[in-house]
């Protein structure tokens, strides 16, 4: 069990908060006036989903989660559900549901590889990349002098997900995609 100084506890770390697991989404050390430290902090459980703000100060010592990651490959999507398999064992199979995959889970395409998250032997979730590349299924043709609408139009990706796109983006292009934010990057 590894413990923190609260200067420590920074965004991506998984710490321990009343028992649960949180991942660190913000954090942001600042003094009060002639006061010590404090290090306030956005915190995202990882069982419930909900996400809470908490100030950790210059004495606490805060709990390091030991979240496990393994890999695991996506097989298909279908009515809500996601399966997945073993990276090295294809006959061991399990599904999740939407809420699990959460909103990232609609850029994953077959065959990808992601780490499955669990504390304590019990699964609270994937760690997806930060971006992936995609190819685009289905674009509205461009229309010269359509900049009224701030230059965007809306995609289908081969996920089946949709996002906004700049205008000279056209079906068949490979995008990047930021799937935490489900922005468009870039065109590949």
């Amino acid at each position: 069990m590894a413990l923190l100084e609260y200067s420590e506890v920074v965004e991506r770390k998984y710490i321990i908060l009343d028992g649960q697991p949180y991942e660190v989404i913000s954090s942001h050390v600042f003094r009060k006036q002639q006061r010590k430290p404090v290090n306030a902090t956005k915190l995202k459980n990882l069982m419930t989903g909900k996400v809470t703000e908490h100030s950790y100060h210059q004495s606490e010592k805060i709990e390091e989660a030991e979240i496990e990651k393994r890999p695991v490959k996506f097989l298909y999507q279908n009515r809500g559900e996601y399966w997945f398999c073993e990276n090295d064992n294809p006959s061991k199979r399990f599904k999740v549901t939407n809420e699990k995959t959460g909103p990232q889970g609609k850029f994953l395409k077959a065959n990808s590889v992601v780490d499955m998250l669990t504390f304590k032997e019990q699964f609270i979730g994937f760690k997806f990349p930060i971006t992936v590349d995609l190819k685009v299924t289905e674009a509205a043709p461009s229309v010269k002098g359509n900049t009224v609408t701030g230059g965007l139009k809306i995609v289908t990706l081969e996920t089946g997900a949709t996002i906004n796109v700049p205008l000279f983006v056209n079906e068949g292009d490979i995008i990047r995609i930021n799937t935490e934010t489900a922005e468009y990057r870039e065109r590949i």
